[in-house]
């Protein structure tokens, strides 16, 4: 006797094999598994559609940019511009990768601070491919007309705001008792939005210095906070749980006093827009914030050691953090230099270290070491930095150096572009390995079998 259609059960052929011992796929599942690059993979989890993205709009950038400083040493390949140069960069390194990089780890670890459930990959699927495809807009705008790089511009603020938005959502549904560290980032995220929507008002209005003063906004409002507020969260329970001799110490009073610092740093660009360094009242305020950044500086390098960074040597993939978290006081204390050499000796040039120690030795520092534990977690990798991330890490940390060394005051004119294209170049090539690297693994199931 047939069954009837409506009874009958077709097999469905499954991604994973689901071959288990013990919760685990056996060796045979394993070895029949896919090990090919698909892109419906990286539908699979949060994190890898917006890590991939983000290392997209970084190899793209750091080779941008590298190529951009070719051109300024050597004059080739003779770039056309519609934008000034400095704030095109600025704004892509800001607004561009970073907050990619934000989602996938606030759409995975958020939802669990929350006690909520976690949003499907295909509902960020969209803010996310906007703000990817609106900044390489961006980057050819640049070049090719203003218009094009405004719409590049819009299409990635709207990504943004769609991403801010859904992430409120998650906190609105929660109903932890400490919400704190996620409010203060929905909060951030917020900024950052509004942040992207005064650049891009500026350069409509042909304002570039008011451009400048909203990117730098959206760094220490948006970026900035996120940054400090995720550490203050995660660093010290990271160190803990991999070191049970070193306590997790986190008061709040340290958390007010990052984001009082980062709040200082918005302050002090609007003041120095409104021209207020080069008023009357000038040499008071340059003798009064660089007091504060070095005091700052010194209370976040004592920070640093407090929350072990001298333990964490010992692991590669937590001293990545330490060393990270470092630069960040190192940042203030050079901003505080800068402040008091431009007021004694006129030497204002330190003032870009400061600004690269934050921006690439310590938010790219946490960044790779961040996205390098979450993306060996949830790939079914062992946690921990093998050879390749060291290595990267390290030239990294030479990328950094050259590039405030190229703003040391009384360094040779005639360095000073070759220091700069061998800082960019140096940048393009660590991201690039590292981004393909990662971006590999995104779009393929994970190593051990498991789901996600």
């Amino acid at each position: 006797m047939r069954t009837p259609r409506e009874l009958r059960v077709t097999p469905a052929r499954p991604t994973i094999p689901l071959g288990l011992v013990s919760g685990k796929p056996t060796a045979e599942a394993l070895a029949q598994m896919d090990r090919h690059w698909r892109w419906r993979y990286v539908m699979l989890a949060p994190h890898r559609l917006g890590f991939l993205l983000a290392m997209v709009v970084l190899v793209a950038s750091g080779a941008w940019w590298a190529l951009v400083m070719v051109d300024r040493s050597t004059g080739w390949p003779g770039l056309a511009w519609t934008l000034p140069p400095t704030l095109v960069h600025a704004a892509v390194m800001v607004f561009g990768f970073i907050p990619l990089f934000f989602s996938g780890f606030l759409f995975t670890a958020g939802p669990k601070w929350l006690g909520v459930d976690p949003l499907p990959p295909q509902a960020l699927r969209n803010p996310l491919l906007a703000q990817a495809a609106g900044w390489l807009l961006w980057l050819v705008g640049a070049h090719l007309h203003v218009v094009v790089a405004l719409a590049g511009l819009a299409l990635a603020w709207g990504g943004l705001v769609a991403m801010a938005l859904q992430f409120w959502g998650r906190v609105r549904l929660s109903q932890a008792q400490d919400q704190l560290h996620a409010r203060v980032i929905a909060s951030a995220c917020v900024l950052g939005g509004i942040s992207v929507a005064g650049l891009g008002l500026s350069l409509a209005l042909g304002a570039p210095a008011l451009g400048r003063a909203w990117v730098f906004t959206g760094l220490w409002g948006f970026v900035v906070v996120v940054y400090v507020t995720v550490a203050h969260r995660m660093i010290p329970f990271f160190t803990s749980s991999a070191m049970p001799m070193v306590r997790a110490w986190r008061p709040f009073w340290v958390l007010w006093l990052m984001l009082a610092a980062a709040g200082l740093q918005v302050l002090a660009t609007w003041l120095e827009w409104a021209g207020v360094p080069a008023s009357a009242a000038g040499p008071a305020w340059g003798l009064v914030f660089g007091a504060l950044q070095l005091v700052v500086g010194g209370v976040l390098v004592w920070l640093a050691w407090v929350w072990g960074l001298v333990q964490s040597l010992k692991n590669r993939l937590l001293a990545m953090l330490h060393i990270g978290f470092l630069w960040l006081g190192l940042a203030f204390l050079l901003g505080g230099a800068s402040q008091w050499l431009a007021w004694g000796l006129g030497m204002g040039t330190l003032g870009w270290g400061a600004l690269h120690a934050l921006t690439m030795g310590c938010l790219a520092s946490l960044m790779l070491a961040m996205v390098t534990r979450v993306s060996c977690g949830h790939s079914g990798r062992a946690l921990v930095a093998d050879s390749i991330a060291w290595t990267l890490f390290w030239l990294l940390q030479a990328a950094t150096l050259l590039r405030i060394a190229a703003a040391v005051p009384g360094m040779p004119v005639g360095a000073l572009p070759w220091l700069l294209l061998l800082a960019a170049g140096l940048w393009a090539g660590t991201m690039g390995a590292w981004g393909v690297r990662l971006g590999r693994w995104y779009g393929c199931l994970r190593a051990d079998g498991r789901p996600g």
